[in-house]
């Protein structure tokens, strides 16, 4: 099993950044792919973005491509998420989730595929 830790969420004004981080412990996090999702108020949580277990493969949705970037250092166990020009829109909770992979390369998107999930940390955007 993994557990996972979210940090780095907050308030900032539209236009500016925020990096997420998720920090992982239990079974090393690279036998793991690793996605990020998010949840707002009154709505689905849905898929942000994904990076496969060897990091060299990524997928994003379509409302963050080009503005959010993830990424991982399986030394530290730990993911990123850097996200830039930020939107009143990506106002949510963000969740780190993994999910085993016997595929270096393979990634995931369907959040019913990811097993293990973190608490979640807020992001708020203003205008």
């Amino acid at each position: 099993q993994v557990q996972l830790v979210e940090s780095g969420g907050g308030l900032v004004q539209a236009g500016g950044s925020l990096r997420l981080s998720c920090a992982a412990s239990g079974r090393t996090s690279s036998s793991y792919a690793m996605g990020w999702f998010r949840q707002a108020p009154g709505k689905a949580r849905g898929f942000v973005a994904v990076i496969s277990r060897s990091g060299s493969n990524t997928r994003y949705a379509d409302a963050v491509k080009g503005r959010f970037t993830i990424s991982r250092d399986n030394a530290k166990n730990t993911v990123y998420l850097q996200m830039n020009s930020l939107t009143p829109e990506d106002t949510a909770g963000y969740y780190c989730a993994a999910t085993l992979s016997s595929i270096g390369s393979a990634i995931y998107t369907g959040r019913d595929r990811y097993a293990y999930w973190g608490q979640g940390t807020q992001v708020t955007v203003s205008s």
